[in-house]
């Protein structure tokens, strides 16, 4: 199949565009920049160069495609201040490449979250569609996105084959800048390993490699409509994050107050404080999706977050 994809030359989107080319299907990326249309370029993608903001070239490319796997997000604006701004881009993008698939039955694949979809509870794939209650706790953006991810699945009526694939908020591996780096940043700058309160809250992660290959299994077979969870470790305790990071960096390990977390962690602190495991068992049933990469703590333990360049 030629498949579009957008977020192509970011952190997931690198790992999709080889694991869907060495699979037989051919790749066209979507790339903002000219380090991002030479590096799809070097991974065997054509490249049709242009932004989320850009409908008419997202409208025109679905519509040539035999599917679209859609990445993007305009992080940037969102750490930058502008959530909404962000989620209602996405939005736009969303809504435009979904048209030009309506009737196709094609398949149309989004990343989506795990995060506050089952507060309290282990989230599973038929949670968070009911009012997204969870997602506006947080604030209008993320209900925004919420509101896209189950727009996506409303296609499912209208012919196209569309899933929205959850995302654990670590999705870790070599290379990583995301949430992981950043713990390992800040244990760097302020002496010590920290966690908040007790540290038994629990992050579900799953290595970049593994939602890779999911993200072909629902691109090639998920029934339209599906949620999927992209979920290896279902909960591992922040606690115990820390004492890795501890023990390599050579750091004590220390709890910090919820009162102080805001000053230690800054933005991460509201995430990092969150209990918020997610199962995927559906997903390993419906697709026969087996995570074979390392799981977090042994990819800690591997040592590349603490190598300095």
């Amino acid at each position: 199949m030629r498949i579009f994809v957008t977020g192509a030359s970011g952190w997931i989107g690198s790992a999709v565009v080889p694991e869907l080319i060495d699979s037989g299907h051919e790749v066209v990326g979507l790339a903002r920049s000219d380090a991002s249309e030479e590096a799809l370029a070097t991974a065997g993608a054509e490249v049709v160069r242009g932004t989320l903001d850009d409908l008419n070239t997202l409208r025109s490319t679905a519509a040539q495609s035999d599917g679209v796997i859609h990445l993007a997000f305009k992080h940037e604006l969102a750490f930058s201040g502008d959530f909404q701004g962000a989620a209602d881009a996405d939005r736009r993008a969303v809504e435009t490449m979904g048209e030009a698939l309506v009737g196709s039955n094609q398949p149309f694949v989004i990343a989506s979250g795990t995060l506050f979809v089952a507060p309290g509870g282990v989230a599973t794939e038929r949670d968070g569609h009911s009012g997204g209650e969870a997602a506006a706790a947080v604030g209008t953006g993320p209900r925004t996105r919420w509101e896209t991810a189950e727009h996506v699945l409303s296609l499912a009526s209208r012919g196209v084959r569309s899933s929205v694939l959850r995302l654990p908020p670590t999705n870790h591996g070599e290379g990583d800048n995301g949430f992981m780096a950043t713990l390992v940043a800040i244990a760097r700058d302020k002496r010590v390993s920290g966690y908040i309160g007790d540290g038994l809250n629990r992050w579900p992660a799953v290595h970049r490699l593994d939602s890779a290959h999911l993200f072909r299994l629902a691109l090639e077979s998920a029934p339209a409509g599906s949620t999927l969870h992209a979920v290896a470790d279902e909960g591992v305790q922040v606690r115990e994050i820390a004492e890795v990071i501890g023990r390599h960096l050579n750091l004590p390990v220390v709890s910090i107050s919820p009162d102080d977390a805001p000053a230690h962690f800054t933005w991460l602190a509201r995430f990092l404080a969150v209990d918020a495991p997610a199962s995927s068992a559906l997903t390993r049933e419906m697709l026969n999706w087996q995570p074979a990469q390392a799981g977090l703590i042994d990819d800690l333990d591997a040592g590349h977050y603490f190598r300095q360049t």
